[in-house]
């Protein structure tokens, strides 16, 4: 009996964190490369020379 009272949460939270860590993957997998660099340039993150700088060596890559 008292297995059960150990095991149903532990499931539960198991099950949960398997749902929460397959979503997080799936939207980092959508994003591409340009995506990123262009939302850290928007953020300002970045400086305009940075940029363009990673944005030429992408498009090389490419």
């Amino acid at each position: 009996m008292m297995m059960w009272l150990i095991f149903i949460p532990f499931v539960f939270v198991l099950a949960v964190f398997l749902y929460n860590r397959r979503n997080r993957q799936s939207t980092v997998k959508d994003e591409k490369p340009m995506d990123i660099l262009d939302s850290r340039f928007a953020k300002g993150e970045l400086s305009k020379e940075e940029y363009e700088e990673q944005k030429r060596t992408l498009n090389f890559k490419n």
